[in-house]
């Protein structure tokens, strides 16, 4: 039996406590040990070495220790056993080299991360908040934590309820659920027991942790605590999902699979042909053919591809924070990036979280209302063509009146006070010139009838120059029973023509998702007005008008559903609010094309197996009434049709499901602190816009990884041919030249890949979209990032770049040069072959369809890479750690320009000829 359906005589006798007195000491000390402490468990956060250590657990960082732990190894061999200096020293330098570049990639993710998490907790309110508790029989402040089950609280206006309670007693008690139900209105209190289940928002003789008192007062009992409550179980439902990788890395890791299996048949190969070729097997054979294949281990695996990607991905996620969104984890950067959906709660996210008047309809005449939100700014027209006797005066005076809140401004911040709704009255009245400390020097309230939910209203008496007034707002069922007729202009119309045409108004705005509400006054003498009874007061009214109010969409969210939309990304609305008020929104908001589209309820989806909402939920963009744990079965179910969804939210409610989806998106100023906690992207402006931009940069980013990755691999291809090519070739003597001389040293492989194809490669993450990305589908998560022709494009430019390489080593010998000024002609013109097709690698298309200067960063990359490359063969230091040696000027002019004709003869012929595999 749930707590709701128990009467207060039995949840009093369970916790044997007496509502006039609460527990006693030994009563909260032994319900403390038995429920539980009033505090919701908190994941503990990982180490600063847990983090720092996270990327070496990536299959490439993997590699690249084996390949420090097997430099080591060689270099430790040459100088002890074969003593070897000049190769120990180069084995030791690369083993440092690569050890140093796992180092820098682990600082970039873990700066990254600790960043994210300092930012959030910097966002985090750390108040420690109180609660009014009977004790002994006294009534006590004590700190929430320490509420236990079966404490008696009181509680009133402004006071946040600590735990979840069971009514005992009320006073017009209102409450505000929004972060569990997602629904704006304030939920009137009682305490009467409901025998059947219903869900959160309809468990009326209940308080929920976390929800906020905007009306009277209550006390009640203490039925759960802790990770009991709802806000608990929300908790636990977070602790459930586990944490995913992104589709990027998971595409990523399949490549690096793939090219840990490639290298290893490279070097294995590489090692036994060697050896086989040697025709001897003498540890000067076995050390020569050894430092080959550790300089083909080198140049198969893309050593620089976890820190370029890092530093890319960082990229993006500095242009994100410039947007206002706060990325926690590199990999988010590009999950938004492939979202194909977007699932989002109302209120708050795609609403103000402001009841606001939009629609009136006062003395006969219909207005409609500018502005949205708790602002005052705001016109109002009069909608009747030709019509401009303006008459509304009685029915602001009434609204504005009757009355209990108020809206102030506090350090440039409007600050409410009150229940929504008549926050949304006072704003009202600002707007047409009334406020109540205005009023209230013509006109004294001497007697106020509180709004109660049997009544359905508010009444309050007021007395001026003119006599006494009783000034009534509520339900316009309730008011038109017990009106006695209806102002039109300045005459009181009994006719049932304005009867008529006073409902149809309150149907119009109800068909348009409006909650509506009444106004109506009449005059009374001052015995009836001192000393009324209620029910003789509030009867035979003059209706003056009636509002119409509603949770305003944010102005910003139409256009950039919009956008998302022609992005092909579907929106989706998941909400705890009710059916008409939901598919009224996604209609204005362009969520729906129809005013009349489908909305599942949650009590729909309770019915539904998980196989009948797989079928269904890519046809429904619509949820109402809806519970934490449904929202994250429309998550799952839409993953399960390979979806990549982005959830978004800002209360309790919507962590769970922003835990579940591939991405989960934060409010940031308006967010409870469990859904930043849960989300990967937090808008710091709580701005939807925000979140099309970022989808935007994560697009970007991706197109950017995309094309320095197939710079980086046609580098890794053009260096393995060549070193293969020098295998299989050069098997004797040329020139100067020894046989099996590798044309290329490890070191300088090493190079190749850290500086001159790394730099340039972290500079593609500056530039700016080739296409109108928002145009496009969203990628398939489940595809390679070598999709599309990229493979082929890799494989045709690397063999020709790796061809020339060996040729540039083979003619350099022909032409009497020793090995290692041989090997500096193979390494510049690699160098500058892989410099000029950066270029090319930028574009999708060609390197003739952009601006070379459109990225100054890239350009100012190629050029430092270029010029340090051409110093490591001219500097002494290097020309002995590296093998390098120093060439003529004729040389260096050949190695710097022949090895563009490639790059611009190939991009040449797919410009000309449109081959889509070039």
């Amino acid at each position: 039996m749930k707590f709701y359906q128990k009467s207060k005589e039995e949840l009093l006798h369970s916790y044997d406590v007496k509502i006039d007195r609460g527990l006693s000491s030994t009563q909260v000390t032994d319900n403390r040990e038995r429920y539980g402490e009033n505090k919701l468990p908190e994941e503990k956060e990982e180490s600063y070495l847990k983090v720092f250590f996270k990327s070496f657990k990536e299959p490439i960082i993997i590699v690249l220790l084996g390949a420090v732990a097997l430099s080591f190894f060689s270099s430790f061999y040459s100088f002890q056993i074969v003593g070897d200096k000049k190769h120990g020293l180069e084995s030791l330098y690369e083993a440092i080299a690569i050890a140093i570049l796992i180092i820098i990639n682990a600082f970039l993710g873990f700066w990254q991360e600790i960043s994210a998490r300092k930012n959030l907790n910097s966002l985090k309110e750390m108040n420690n908040r109180f609660a009014s508790v009977l004790r002994d029989g006294a009534l006590e402040k004590i700190s929430s934590n320490e509420l236990v089950v079966g404490d008696i609280v009181k509680v009133t206006v402004g006071d946040f309820v600590e735990a979840d309670i069971r009514w005992l007693e009320l006073d017009e008690l209102q409450l505000i659920e929004s972060h569990l139900t997602g629904e704006a209105d304030a939920i009137i209190k009682n305490i009467e027991v409901i025998n059947e289940n219903v869900e959160i928002g309809d468990q009326t003789n209940m308080g929920f942790s976390g929800s906020i008192v905007s009306n009277g007062q209550g006390i009640g009992i203490v039925v759960a605590t802790g990770e009991n409550t709802e806000l608990g179980k929300i908790s636990q439902l977070m602790k459930d999902e586990g944490i995913k990788s992104s589709p990027l890395q998971e595409t990523v890791k399949k490549l690096t699979k793939t090219l840990m299996k490639i290298s290893a048949g490279i070097v294995l190969l590489t090692f036994v042909f060697g050896l086989i070729s040697s025709g001897e097997f003498s540890i000067n054979s076995i050390t020569s053919v050894f430092s080959t294949s550790i300089a083909l281990a080198v140049a198969s695996i893309p050593d620089a591809l976890p820190v370029v990607l890092s530093i890319v991905l960082t990229i993006g996620a500095v242009k994100m924070s410039k947007n206002k969104g706060l990325i926690k984890t590199l990999s988010s950067v590009e999950t938004l990036g492939s979202t194909s959906y977007i699932c989002s709660d109302k209120t708050g996210t795609l609403t103000q979280n402001e009841m606001t008047v939009t629609k009136f309809y006062a003395n006969g005449q219909l207005y409609n209302v500018d502005g949205l939100g708790y602002s005052s700014i705001g016109e109002i027209h009069l909608i009747a063509k030709g019509e401009k006797n303006i008459n509304f005066a009685q029915f602001m005076k009434n609204i504005v009146l009757c009355n209990d809140s108020s809206v102030k401004e506090v350090e440039g911040q409007v600050k409410t006070f009150g229940n929504p709704t008549e926050v949304a009255l006072t704003v009202l009245g600002s707007k047409a010139g009334y406020s109540k400390n205005k009023l209230l020097k013509n006109n004294k309230i001497i007697r106020t009838l509180p709004f109660s939910s049997s009544r359905k209203m508010m009444s309050v008496i007021v007395q001026n120059d003119e006599g006494f007034y009783v000034y009534t707002k509520g339900a316009p069922d309730v008011l038109m029973e017990k009106a006695s007729g209806i102002l039109i202009g300045d005459i009181v119309d009994q006719s049932e023509q304005s009867k008529d045409n006073f409902i149809k108004v309150v149907d119009d705005y109800a068909d348009e998702a409006l909650r509506t509400l009444a106004v109506a006054y009449k005059k009374v003498d001052e015995e009836e007005a001192l000393y009324g009874a209620t029910e003789d007061v509030e009867k035979d009214f003059i209706l003056t008008g009636v509002a119409g109010i509603i949770d305003p969409p944010r102005e910003e969210v139409k256009e950039s559903i919009r956008q998302l939309h022609d992005a092909n990304i579907n929106v989706v609305m998941i909400t705890g609010d009710h059916e008409k008020t939901a598919r009224a929104i996604a209609y204005d908001l362009g969520i729906v094309k129809e005013k009349n589209a489908t909305v599942l309820k949650g009590i729909d989806l309770e019915e539904m197996s998980d196989q009948k909402l797989y079928a269904e939920v890519k046809n429904v963009n619509v949820y109402a009434r809806v519970t934490p744990e449904h929202k994250q079965r429309i998550v799952k179910q839409l993953q399960n049709h390979q979806q990549v969804v982005a959830m978004t939210g800002d209360g309790v409610n919507d962590a769970p499901a922003l835990r579940a989806a591939d991405i989960g998106v934060a409010m940031g100023i308006t967010g409870t602190e469990v859904t930043k906690d849960s989300a990967d992207l937090i808008l710091l402006d709580d701005k939807f816009t925000t979140i099309e931009k970022s989808v935007y940069s994560g697009r970007t980013i991706y197109a950017n990884i995309k094309n320095f990755m197939r710079h980086e691999l046609t580098t890794n291809v053009a260096e393995v041919l060549a070193l293969v090519l020098g295998l299989v070739l050069f098997r004797s003597s040329v020139g100067n030249v020894a046989a099996m001389t590798p044309t290329l040293t490890a070191l300088m492989v090493l190079w190749v890949n850290m500086v001159s194809d790394a730099i340039p490669s972290f500079s593609l993450g500056y530039d700016v979209a080739e296409t109108d990305l928002m145009k496009e589908k969203p990628r398939n998560p489940n595809e390679s990032i070598l999709a599309n022709h990229t493979w082929s494009r890799v494989l045709i430019r690397g063999t020709v770049m790796g061809t020339m390489v060996y040729l540039g080593f083979l003619l350099a010998a022909q032409n009497g040069l020793n090995a290692s000024e041989a090997q500096t002609v193979a390494f510049l013109t690699l160098v500058y072959g892989q410099l000029w097709h950066v270029f090319d690698a930028r574009s999708s298309r060609t390197l003739f369809r952009r601006n070379p200067f459109g990225n100054i960063r890239l350009v100012g990359a190629v050029l430092f890479a270029g010029v340090s490359s051409f110093l490591v063969t001219i500097i002494p230091f290097f020309n002995s750690v590296m093998g390098t040696a120093q060439l003529t000027l004729p040389v260096y002019l050949l190695v710097i320009f022949i090895p563009a004709l490639p790059t611009l003869i190939l991009s040449g012929i797919k410009e000309v000829f449109k081959i889509k595999i070039w």
